[in-house]
């Protein structure tokens, strides 16, 4: 695969979805990717990525921020409250809100910095006790107090569990998201984001796809 394929495999599923082009944005996963393949995908245009760590964001993001205009970074790994200024600073956008702690913590250093980054809520649709994210049953307590928190909240995100039909899972999502008054959904990756796409993610996930394996030694 590269960038084309899956590029072009998005905006067909826009079209089977009936849906306009461009209504989904598409991040790269460049976590644990070499610079020389996520250089790469900039130099062929792409503009929107994701990381699960902080502290490789912060190796890899602010310099090529410099030398590449109109890029957006998204967290999309596990957030640790004590790195969430980091992560505010860094990121345009947080998709794993997922507990009153890390709420709060946001809502003090958005107050702080007069701006926030684009927040979604996870939501463990699972309910998987090793799985961070909010459960379904908590969602709109959670929700509401991120409200009452002042938290600019833009949808939410899940990760269906493995092996399973991930289906019923962007679905329930996109029922919290509407009952919830929210319209951004984080859902779909390399495997079934054109399901995704069709249950009405805003918002999808591919990696490998797009870079090649990854190699964690």
């Amino acid at each position: 695969m590269s960038l084309t394929d899956i590029t072009a495999r998005v905006r067909a599923a826009e079209r089977a979805a009936g849906r306009a082009e461009g209504t989904v944005a598409l991040i790269a996963v460049s976590k644990v990717q070499p610079l020389d393949r996520v250089e790469a995908v900039l130099g062929e245009g792409h503009r929107v990525f994701g990381e699960n760590y902080v502290q490789e964001a912060v190796g890899k993001w602010p310099a090529l921020k410099e030398r590449y205009s109109g890029v957006s970074v998204h967290m999309i790994g596990p957030l640790q409250t004590n790195k969430a200024k980091i992560a505010v600073d860094l990121f345009d956008a947080i998709h794993t809100l997922d507990r009153p702690s890390l709420a709060q913590k946001l809502a003090r250093l958005a107050d702080a910095r007069g701006s926030c980054p684009e927040l979604f809520v996870q939501v463990n649709t699972g309910e998987e006790p090793q799985k961070a994210g909010v459960l379904p049953a908590e969602l709109d307590g959670f929700v509401a107090d991120c409200r009452g928190l002042g938290l600019p909240l833009s949808g939410l995100m899940c990760i269906p569990p493995e092996d399973t039909d991930s289906t019923p899972h962007f679905a329930m999502l996109a029922a919290m998201a509407k009952r919830n008054g929210l319209t951004g959904l984080s859902m779909g990756m390399s495997a079934d984001f054109e399901a995704a796409i069709a249950a009405g993610a805003t918002h999808v996930r591919v990696g490998s796809a797009i870079f090649g394996a990854r190699d964690y030694r």
